[in-house]
């Protein structure tokens, strides 16, 4: 198979993580989401509770999410982004993998062997994953969605400018509800192979 990246872009409460981690295991291939901020936190000598975006399940609040690059200055922003995207772009360049977030679609945009995901859901199956899978009540699961969806699209369109499901910078725009996690996954699985080959050993 050829070197390849598929960048996921995703919904809150659309089980988009899970999809791409399990879409990595698939190909047998890397899976970057959080690793990219605690390796930009290593080039900055910053502790990671600084750059935001922990997304641990504290008192069942998901509000960090709110603020993807931290609450630092503007200026100590937009660095903490152009480390993130130099890493991105390395990771690209180094080997195949599937990266979450973090405007990887546009960090790649030119890269002839990237994939660009984006995974959404209707808002009852969203709402019904934040309760399930996540172990949020009703209100709280409707709040998360309002909140990180606008954050996502701030942050989006602040450095990309575009919105994070835009399909004019999408190959694949995908509903989860519609097969679920792992049908989901092995969907763009199949897509991915359809694109770039089976793997060697297939």
């Amino acid at each position: 198979m050829k070197k390849f990246v598929i960048t996921i872009g995703r919904e809150f409460g659309s089980l988009g993580r899970p999809v791409a981690r399990r879409l990595a295991e698939l190909l047998g291939v890397s899976y970057y989401d959080r690793d990219i901020l605690e390796a930009t936190s290593r080039m900055m000598n910053l502790p990671v509770s600084v750059l935001g975006d922990q997304e641990e399940y504290r008192k069942n609040s998901f509000w960090r999410m709110v603020v993807p690059l931290g609450t630092e200055s503007s200026d100590q922003q937009n660095r903490v982004f152009e480390v993130q995207c130099k890493i991105i772009a390395k990771l690209a360049a180094t080997e195949s993998c599937v990266i979450v977030g973090r405007c990887a679609d546009y960090v790649l945009r030119d890269d002839p062997n990237a994939i660009h995901v984006y995974i959404y859901a209707p808002k009852e199956a969203r709402l019904e994953n934040c309760i399930n899978s996540l172990g949020m009540d009703r209100a709280e699961a409707r709040k998360m969605i309002r909140e990180v969806d606008k954050a996502r699209l701030n942050y989006h369109r602040h450095y990309a400018g575009y919105a994070p499901g835009d399909p004019k910078y999408k190959h694949i725009i995908i509903n989860s509800s519609l097969l679920g996690v792992e049908g989901t996954a092995r969907a763009l699985a199949a897509i991915t192979k359809a694109k770039f080959g089976e793997a060697d050993d297939e």
